[in-house]
């Protein structure tokens, strides 16, 4: 029994290697990639808003103020008048959004109230129309 351990070409030089050399394939693809990388722009996550351009006038007349206050326990205030269910203050915002002179919402979060609470209130007086909200009382949740 013999074994053939030498090359199967008969004269002598050796094979012709067939495989591709990917190094420089792996270049070029790093080239590409780096530059698609520098051509996206980067993406913004802002919201854009519509600011008012110039001085306005000072208005003839002093706003009408609703005061809404959330208690540390979800309860809600409309003018210091207790709201009994989520219908009821809904109601009340639709009458806010139905006049032609919007009066200014002035929502005041207790510090202890849940999220929950005022995003409710505050997505019920965006779906209804209510455009002049804003929250007061900011400075409580500011950390000393």
């Amino acid at each position: 029994m013999s074994m053939n351990v030498g090359s199967s070409s008969s004269s002598g030089d050796p094979e012709v290697m067939v495989d591709i050399n990917t190094t420089p394939l792996i270049d070029v693809m790093l080239v590409l990639l780096i530059m698609l990388i520098i051509t996206i722009p980067i993406q913004t996550h802002a919201v854009k808003l519509n600011m008012p351009v110039g001085n306005p006038p000072p208005p003839l007349r002093p706003p009408e103020i609703v005061r809404i206050d959330v208690d540390f326990d979800g309860t809600i205030l409309w003018d210091s008048q207790i709201v009994p269910g989520r219908a009821e203050l809904e109601s009340k915002l639709k009458e806010i959004a139905d006049k032609p002179e919007q009066p200014e919402v002035h929502l005041r979060p207790n510090k202890l109230v849940s999220y929950k609470s005022v995003a409710m209130v505050m997505a019920s007086a965006q779906r209804l129309g209510v455009t002049k909200i804003g929250l007061v009382g900011n400075e409580q949740f500011i950390n000393n």
